[in-house]
């Protein structure tokens, strides 16, 4: 019977109410009288008694439009025992049967339906009966003919009411619906984000750790014999632990930074990338100088596969078909660069997603970024540690 409804809302309902009520009151209390002689104290009790059922019902029309439904009902019949035609607080009754369409439970709805029916028909036998319109009448098929355009007109008037707020519970249904996928869309992502992240910590953390353990055994046992395997082994533990701890930190920021799933891009597909931008119609220059000393750590390997891609894509769509790529690997960090010629359309945008997620991409693994535009060239530099981050 009673709805869940804001403070803020109860209040405005109220408040609107009752304008309506000291504006539609005193014109439905002199409605049919042309003048105040006419006036009687049992005309205006019943005047304001009406408006107030009836207003009130409109008060909590979203808070429980089963009372509001009654609520009116109950003016409607004071009202009609007081013997007056359609006054101008009749709107409250539109506005109440809106309210049990749009807000009241499957029962009260139907309700709201069956009193737009019953009520055309009341109304409609009360003016025709009651307020003598038969009798007014020159003959029986004008009586008839007037009466069935009384009910028509009844009906389209409650009838659009509901209906108005049949299509308003409609809206409304279909927001809770959206958000209700958009809710579940969301925790699945999440699901899949999590189980993604926990195959990546077994297979690249866990081994790295078991790498870590093994090596550390065995230069406990080698340094009574030979220091320089205890020395060797502490050396490739140093470098698989700087390897882990970047993956770690990789992993950390996955909640914010999807990779997809599936195997992530290494220097191996360089070659592969920049297959699809030769067949863009771009002969890439590239230049690598020094190579890398080794195996670089999987998360550099990836922020140096998605930077080149980002920054070959930007080539292909605002510049001319001329880019140098240089990439030079040195002990303790890999710098990229990336020129190309802007042409002659507007020029590449300094802050689009792709620049902002490249400059994300560098600080994952405690790097930088930087993208400007030099001239008639636009340039992409950056600076990835290999070992520790500065």
């Amino acid at each position: 019977m009673i709805r869940s409804l804001s403070r803020t809302a109860l209040t405005l309902d109220i408040v609107g109410a009752a304008l309506l009520f000291i504006v539609c009151t005193p014109f439905s209390v002199i409605f049919y009288h042309t003048s105040p002689n006419e006036l009687t104290v049992p005309a205006v009790v019943a005047s304001i008694a009406a408006g107030a059922l009836m207003f009130g019902g409109v008060a909590i029309g979203r808070l429980s439009p089963a009372l509001a439904l009654m609520a009116a009902w109950a003016g409607a019949i004071v009202q009609m025992l007081a013997g007056f035609g359609p006054l101008p607080i009749d709107i409250a009754i539109l506005l109440v049967l809106y309210a049990t369409a749009a807000w009241g439970s499957r029962t009260v709805l139907w309700w709201g339906f069956a009193s737009v029916i019953a009520g055309s028909f009341t109304a409609t036998v009360y003016i025709v009966v009651v307020n003598g319109l038969v009798v007014n009448a020159a003959s029986g098929w004008n009586a008839i003919s007037t009466s069935t355009l009384l009910l028509v007109l009844s009906i389209l008037a409650l009838g659009f009411a509901w209906v108005c707020g049949l299509l308003w519970r409609v809206v409304l249904r279909a927001r809770r619906t959206r958000t209700a996928q958009l809710q579940a869309e969301s925790l699945a992502a999440e699901e899949q984000e999590r189980v993604r992240i926990a195959r990546d910590m077994h297979d690249i953390v866990a081994h790295s750790l078991a790498v870590v353990i093994a090596q550390a055994d065995g230069a406990r046992y080698a340094a009574a014999v030979k220091p320089e395997m205890a020395t060797e082994a502490l050396g490739t533990i140093a470098q698989t632990a700087r390897g882990a701890l970047s993956d770690v930190r990789l992993l950390l920021t996955q909640l914010r930074h999807r990779q997809g799933d599936g195997p992530q891009p290494t220097l191996a597909d360089l070659e592969t990338l920049f297959a699809q931008v030769r067949q863009a119609g771009i002969e890439p220059r590239i230049t690598i100088d020094p190579t890398p000393p080794g195996e670089p750590p999987g998360a550099i390997q990836l922020a140096v596969y998605r930077i080149l891609q980002e920054a070959l894509t930007n080539s292909i769509r605002h510049g001319d078909g001329e880019v140098d790529v240089h990439l030079a690997w040195l002990p303790d960090r890999v710098e990229i660069h990336v020129r190309n010629t802007v042409g002659s359309g507007p020029s590449q945008p300094s802050g689009g997603h792709g620049l902002i997620g490249m400059r994300e991409r560098a600080q994952l693994v405690g790097g930088s970024l930087q993208a400007e535009r030099e001239g008639a060239q636009f340039v992409v530099r950056a600076a990835l540690p290999i070992g520790e981050a500065a």
